[in-house]
């Protein structure tokens, strides 16, 4: 069990409750916290000062006093009133991580939540029921609120929700029925704590940018197979090179393209052929890939940060019996974070197609035409990289910053807002692309090892040409590409690739 406790989840324990359904748990010193907060909360709800969110209005209506006996009334009608998202439904692991989050978030003490609301919303995620969330309808501040909206209704029987995996479409008050729950009465600032925070968004981009470091290490091993079937050299990926602008990303991704084609014969064919350099796509790969790396951890550490933040208005601070109003709820950290990462996926894939298209180029691979023995009859991989030209030309669409945007709301009291939920949905999609883009890199990367027989690539890259052998067959005549491209994106975004070589990829 992963126990939440405000200040110590992780990315991978993120993806673990998302993925892998681990239950999470309250720890104990977050349960005092908790019970702190709510007896602050109560004080000042049974008083007659306005305090935001416990006897005032919302937003721009934060000035509008209600009364002792409509409080709970009031958190209701928040839930119901902000849940205005439309569009597709975020998938069920980015519900079940923006779940944890909000938990997580609540734990922290900061928020007056009761801890009995706190464990529901735990059971919900436990017992695998998982709101109906529209994916549209945030712009990161103050909060996903919408988004959490969705998300919170089913707390209290209303909104809508699967159960388990698969299961269909059930309102709120059955979903938690069928699995022997209870919808929640909410009290004071009840509901401005369960849907006042970045957590959706912050969601998005975590599960992204942990699939976006799994993409860099297969785009070394996929870049390494080019390499040897372009017939490259491993000299600029010599250590001494990377040592003199030392970028940790940089670094890394030589010393696994170095490691990867050592003990290639491909490669000691090739020893003596006069050329003097490579192409940029195969020359600079670390240097490109390195850059993306840098990125990613940038990224890494921002949305872990973010998962252990306070981002509650207003936040309660039991020590000193207060309630203060503030702004942690704003997304701007998540959406500058996700707008990187969709630009350096756009730098992984820009050099991935370039790569590709020198493998079905002859004037520039020296292999068959289209990487296929009959050119001309047969057309082999000329589509795949035209697929790839058209993701790329997508994703660097997609790569233009939505943090740069900002919109005045809630009758302008929400006069500069984050778009972090935008941002998080583009880095998921170009992620999604891109791991597609990398895909076809792969075929035509295995297919020309296939065509330089009886040369062997190494004792690495041959498990991962293997790996792709196991789920596609050689290009023997020609066939659609589309579940070929689909199978080998499997491979790649369940680490299977990884797995597949004999030494860590880092």
């Amino acid at each position: 069990m992963i126990l939440l406790d405000g200040d110590s989840l992780t990315l991978e324990q993120l993806v673990a409750i998302a993925d892998g359904g681990a239950p999470a748990g309250l720890a104990a010193s977050a349960a005092r916290r908790v019970d702190a907060a709510r007896a602050v909360v109560d004080r000042k709800a049974s008083g007659d000062a306005p305090v935001y969110g416990i006897n005032t209005g919302f937003g721009a209506l934060a000035e509008t006093a209600i009364p002792h006996d409509a409080l709970g009334t009031l958190q209701l009608n928040l839930l119901r009133s902000h849940a205005a998202g439309v569009g597709e439904a975020l998938p069920v692991r980015a519900v079940r991580a923006s779940m944890a989050l909000r938990a997580n978030v609540l734990a922290k003490g900061f928020s007056g939540i009761r801890r009995s609301t706190l464990e529901q919303l735990i059971e919900l995620l436990n017992r695998r029921v998982h709101p109906v969330v529209p994916s549209r309808g945030s712009v990161g501040a103050s909060g996903d609120l919408a988004p959490l909206a969705h998300l919170a209704l089913v707390l209290i029987g209303e909104g809508e929700a699967t159960v388990g995996e698969g299961g269909r479409v059930l309102p709120g008050a059955d979903a938690l029925a069928s699995v022997g729950l209870a919808p929640t009465t909410l009290m004071a600032k009840e509901g401005i704590a369960l849907i006042n925070g970045t957590q959706p968004s912050a969601a998005v981009a975590a599960l992204a940018v942990a699939g976006a470091e799994r993409l860099a290490r297969a785009a070394d091993i996929i870049a390494a197979l080019s390499i040897d079937g372009l017939r490259g050299s491993m000299r600029p990926f010599d250590p001494r090179i990377h040592a003199a602008r030392p970028y940790a990303g940089q670094t890394t991704s030589a010393s696994n393209i170095l490691r990867l084609l050592t003990g290639s014969e491909i490669n000691r064919s090739h020893a003596d052929c006069g050329r003097v350099q490579d192409a940029y796509s195969l020359r600079c790969a670390a240097q490109v890939h390195g850059a993306a790396r840098e990125a990613f951890r940038f990224v890494r550490e921002t949305v872990t940060i973010e998962a252990n933040s306070g981002t509650d208005n207003p936040m309660v601070f039991a020590d000193d019996d207060e309630i203060v109003s503030g702004g942690n709820f704003h997304g701007a950290p998540i959406s500058v974070a996700a707008d990187l990462q969709a630009i350096a996926l756009a730098q992984l894939v820009t050099m991935s197609e370039r790569r590709s298209d020198r493998l079905v180029n002859p004037a520039l691979s020296g292999l068959p035409a289209f990487l296929t023995r009959n050119s001309g009859l047969e057309s082999g991989y000329m589509m795949a990289q035209v697929t790839a030209a058209a993701l790329v030309s997508e994703i660097k669409t997609l790569a233009h910053p939505a943090s740069v945007d900002t919109i005045p709301t809630s009758a302008n009291r929400e006069d500069h807002v984050s778009m972090s939920m935008g941002a998080a949905l583009k880095a998921s999609r170009v992620l999604y692309l891109a791991t597609r883009v990398l895909a076809i890199e792969l075929l035509c990367a295995a297919q020309a090892i296939d065509l330089l027989a009886p040369l062997k690539t190494s004792r690495p890259l041959q498990g991962a040409h293997a790996c792709v052998r196991s789920v596609v067959p050689p290009l023997a005549g020609d066939r659609p590409p589309a579940r070929d491209i689909e199978a080998i994106a499997r491979v790649i975004a369940d680490g299977a690739l990884e797995s597949a070589c004999d030494i860590e990829v880092k």
